[in-house]
């Protein structure tokens, strides 16, 4: 059995990538669409059960009658766990036949006595289909998870586990995969250029929540308080609703995540909310978004998007969603920064020439499980003539626009995906944190290749068409130390030489060909 506390195990990637192999062992020939919330749930239901026991035997050694009062756990944001819901219970019965059934009306005993989980928990546990020596073996191998050897709780332990499980669950799934999550050093990318300290932070379509986990990562990292900042999110798929409300809970962030099946665009959860950091992987593309029904939203301030695909439509959503100092990070397919079809490239010179456009970002490809398709970051800016963050004022950066040409970076994790490093989110981070003149971040400049801070002018030059390479330039060569004549005449005899090995090759394929009978 997988355990969280051997020396092999201990922080590193290695303990939850040993878990899910184990877990997936398991699944035997159950889809991973299915599998996932089988598994997800009972990581859940351990996390929440091993939270409550802890601060139940704080309130134990203090006070018996405390230890049975339900408001003592949620002031401290933790569940009220019934007895027969708590895992030392579930473990006890895990070989016994109904344990499906005990799983259930665990589950539905949870939700009645803790309203913010009304409706998220998986409970059908119990269906004749779900094999239930694979049930109880999977139970034993979650009872595993407890304090590993860098001393961090088994709840703390239990979020990791449950984040790493879902990126693998994504890649198993493949583009339905992508549907709810987005791979994790995009993420970091969006969190560590926006640094979301302080304030609201909103993802309209926030699929299993990573940006939300991603960004308490963040504050808890520089020193700050998970407290100064506050989640709100909206999600149409109700299954991805509730996974996020799994994942959020069980890293003990408080939020308010929206579900609605007619989504962001037509039944606006949060309209009248502004936000300091709005965090965003909308789906690519969308044609069938309903776009005919909202030709007059007031949303639409740079121009009314097309039908045909929501890219502008997410755009302009997100840009009235942010507060008067707001930034937004946004995941969009490669065409929405070179477009013209059916007004977007007039919908795009609109937002340029308004300054609404902080930044570009042109990713490498194979970053995504769910598609192919090269993607880009925006970043956009309500107000970039100070840009206030906290109490620092940013530089004036109004009639400018930084473009960061990011394609050449990352490395290859297996055959079809490739991932970005630590070192290349924070040169991308540093350099966006530099041209904004943050402080402490050293003096920005142009790094052919690489970075380019664009006037209006140029980019108007270009047609308003918004793709990093066309301003970054070529990388500028390395100098080798061989001077330029002498390297020219060593080229070009390397080059005859080839030629003269060409012709003798060519002549020595036709005397063969000839001795086979294959003369024409």
């Amino acid at each position: 059995m997988a355990k969280a506390n051997g020396n092999r195990q201990g922080g590193d990637l290695g303990f939850e990538a040993e878990l899910f192999k184990a877990a997936d062992k398991l699944r035997g020939n159950m889809e991973p669409s299915d599998y996932k919330h089988v598994a997800l749930g009972l990581i859940f239901l351990k996390y929440i059960s091993d939270a409550f026991e802890a601060r139940h035997a704080e309130l134990l050694a203090e006070d018996a009658a405390a230890a049975e009062d339900k408001d003592e756990y949620l002031a401290d944001n933790i569940f009220w766990v019934p007895r027969d819901a708590r895992w030392s219970h579930l473990k006890a019965a895990a070989k016994r036949p109904e344990i499906g059934a005990l799983i259930d009306d665990a589950m539905r005993a949870i939700e009645k006595d803790n309203d913010s989980l009304k409706g998220v928990l998986p409970k059908d546990y119990a269906r004749p289909a779900l094999n239930k020596v694979m049930l109880g073996e999977l139970i034993d191998l979650v009872s595993g998870i407890a304090l590993n050897d860098k001393g961090e709780k088994s709840r703390d332990v239990l979020g990791r586990v449950y984040e790493y499980f879902l990126g693998q669950f994504a890649g198993a799934e493949g583009k339905r995969g992508g549907e709810f999550y987005t791979p994790r050093s995009v993420v970091q990318v969006l969190v560590q250029m926006l640094e979301p300290y302080a304030g609201r932070v909103y993802d309209p379509c926030c699929g299993s929540g990573g940006m939300f986990v991603q960004s308490e990562k963040f504050v808890l990292e520089h020193g700050g308080r998970i407290g100064d900042i506050a989640i709100y999110g909206q999600e149409s798929n109700y299954t991805t609703w509730r996974l996020a409300k799994m994942n959020l809970a069980v890293r003990g962030i408080d939020s308010d995540i929206r579900w609605n099946n007619e989504g962001s665009f037509h039944k606006d959860e949060l309209r009248d909310l502004r936000f300091d950091h709005i965090l965003a992987n909308p789906p690519f593309n969308i044609s069938d978004w309903g776009g005919d029904r909202l030709r007059e939203d007031a949303r639409w301030q740079f121009g009314v998007p097309p039908v045909g695909n929501a890219n502008y439509g997410w755009l302009q959503h997100i840009h009235w969603h942010l507060a008067p100092f707001g930034t937004a990070g946004v995941v969009l397919a490669n065409g929405s920064m070179s477009s013209n079809q059916s007004g977007e490239g007039e919908i795009r010179k609109a937002m340029v020439e308004a300054d609404a456009v902080d930044c570009m970002v042109a990713l490498p490809g194979q970053l995504f499980y769910s598609t192919q398709i090269p993607a880009c970051l925006w970043f956009l800016a309500r107000d970039k003539s100070n840009g206030k963050r906290g109490k620092e004022t940013l530089r004036n950066r109004r009639g400018e626009v930084l473009f960061i040409d990011a394609r050449n970076m990352g490395t290859l994790v297996d055959r079809t995906r490739r991932e970005l490093s630590e070192a290349d989110i924070q040169k991308i981070a540093d350099t966006y944190h530099a041209w904004r003149g943050e402080k402490d971040a050293g003096e920005y400049v142009d790094v052919p290749g690489f970075c380019k801070s664009a006037s209006l002018d140029e980019i108007r030059q270009h047609g308003h068409v918004l793709t990093p390479g066309r301003y970054v330039g070529a990388e500028v060569a390395e100098d080798d130390g061989e001077p330029f004549a002498e390297k020219m005449a060593r080229l070009s005899a390397q080059w005859r030489e080839q030629q003269q090995e060409a012709v003798r090759l060519d002549a020595l394929i036709g005397a063969n060909l000839r001795e086979l009978g294959y003369d024409s």
